[in-house]
């Protein structure tokens, strides 16, 4: 199943969509990637969709990828009388750790953390932004406020800190047990929400033990202020727009989203621009044009992929979701604008045989037009350097671990297939003609690029490219 598009597409998976029969609609319709969001729903209900997805999979004929997005550090204020209070701007309010229900002029925040890092002066969001107080003083156990953006505020709703580095882990001990869970059920890919610091990443990397891929979620000004170090020790990039259009002005949100996307292009990986994509259509059959346009621009920056969230979990229309960003996507690729726009900016080449195979590849398949650029790989590797590249040609992915092409079906333009690995040259061309002819890339006469590594099933060893020609 080609998809005729290079960006990909996530889905998250939730109540609107946990059945065997609409997941696999939602991968017909264009979904590469399903996600599971672990701040909702049981164990039970994780492993039932996994389980779906795999059947899926096996319907289609295409490795699906599965994300876990662990919930992270959410910082939630306490209990109030009624459920509900009412902020008015210029009201003095107060926070603490007292765990009696909250009232009009004061409510519990369960986070000594959050009092060990603010000072006078700090600004405080509750309800993603919605309400805005102002720390006049503060101590151990509390912070006296002034209102300077008000309204409702109900029980347990968020916290947000912006511009200050919080003393907390970005995994809380549900995390380590939902991220024990995952890898145990399977999971291709492991997403670490609220990084704030590369040491987030590190100790994430040490308990996934190379048992999935690594995604470091971009959610809070830290992590921007640290981008480049958080990049380096992550496998993936999500620019989470959610949290960080709350901790930073709206206006400087488009602008960070093409800095991520630009940093995880030099660096060669992977990245998902999310949140709030095409929301109207949790209740509507069609995006506005607003949204349509966001999407684009993702696609326009070079995003590898563009998620859904509520839209596919939730809604009212996930299929129909997923197939308007197929077609979005598609239109952009298919636009004159989008080569030069793709081609403004090369990631700067490593000296490494494997950095200069790949280069050369893009280069002669766009001089010859090849069909397709086919890459043998076991780790990856040496399909994420073709995808970096952004070419001209279709990537076709032979991957000879089946974990290994589900990671890849986040990739932009890698259309994995799992196969046996070659065991010599002769096999290795013989295999690449059948598998572009199969998956419909190149009919007799075409030509097709090929890199691999000597010896086979050496990871990270690209050292060879071949002109072929399908018979």
């Amino acid at each position: 199943m080609r998809r005729g598009r290079s960006a990909k597409i996530v889905a998250t998976l939730g109540p609107a969509s946990s059945t065997v029969e609409v997941i696999a609609a939602l991968a017909k319709a264009g979904a590469d990637v399903f996600r599971f969001n672990f701040s909702h729903g049981s164990h039970e209900d994780h492993a039932d969709r996994l389980e779906m997805v795999r059947a899926a999979e096996r319907e289609i004929g295409r490795p699906i990828g599965v994300l876990l997005d662990l919930q992270g550090p959410k910082l939630r204020v306490g209990r109030l009388a009624q459920g509900r209070i009412g902020l008015t701007r210029g009201e003095r309010f107060r926070l603490d750790l007292d765990d009696a229900v909250g009232d009009q002029r004061r409510v519990q925040l369960p986070h000594p953390e959050i009092f060990a890092a603010i000072h006078p002066g700090t600004v405080l969001l509750l309800d993603d932004g919605k309400i805005r107080l102002k720390v006049e003083s503060c101590g151990a156990d509390h912070a006296e406020t002034t209102v300077i953006a008000g309204g409702g505020l109900s029980d347990r709703k968020g916290v947000n800190v912006p511009n200050v580095v919080l003393p907390i882990a970005a995994m809380t001990e549900k995390d380590r047990k939902d991220l024990q869970f995952g890898l145990d059920l399977g999971v291709d890919w492991v997403a670490l929400s609220f990084v704030q610091r590369p040491e987030d990443m590190a100790e994430a990397r040490r308990l996934v033990a190379g048992r999935a891929a690594l995604m470091a979620k971009i959610e809070k000004p830290a992590a921007i202020d640290r981008l480049d170090e958080i990049i380096e020790l992550s496998d993936a990039i999500m620019v989470a727009r959610g949290d960080l259009g709350v901790e930073m002005p709206p206006e400087v949100v488009p602008r960070l989203q093409k800095k991520i996307i630009r940093a995880a292009r030099e660096a060669g990986k992977p990245v998902i621009v999310a949140t709030q994509m095409l929301e109207s259509m949790i209740q509507n059959p069609a995006p506005t044009r607003a949204e349509a346009s966001d999407v684009a621009t993702a696609v326009y920056d070079g995003a590898d992929a563009v998620m859904l969230s509520a839209e596919s979990a939730a809604g009212e229309y996930p299929v129909e979701a997923v197939a308007i960003m197929d077609r979005i996507i598609k239109e952009v690729e298919q636009d004159g604008l989008y080569r030069s726009y793709i081609e403004a900016f090369h990631a700067v080449a490593e000296r490494t045989s494997a950095d200069a195979i790949t280069l050369a590849a893009n280069q002669v398949a766009h001089t010859l037009q090849s069909a397709a650029i086919v890459t043998y790989t076991t780790s990856g590797a040496t399909a994420l350097r073709a995808s970096r590249e952004r070419p001209d040609r279709p990537i076709l992915g032979l991957i000879t671990r089946m974990v290994t092409a589900r990671k890849l079906a986040l990739a932009w333009g890698v259309h994995a297939v799992f196969c046996e690995d070659a065991h010599d040259l002769d096999e290795m061309v013989q295999k690449a003609r059948q598998h572009a002819r199969a998956e419909g890339f190149a009919g007799p006469g075409a030509s097709i690029v090929v890199t691999a590594g000597l010896p086979f099933g050496t990871p990270g060893a690209t050292n060879l490219l071949r002109i072929a020609w399908v018979t």
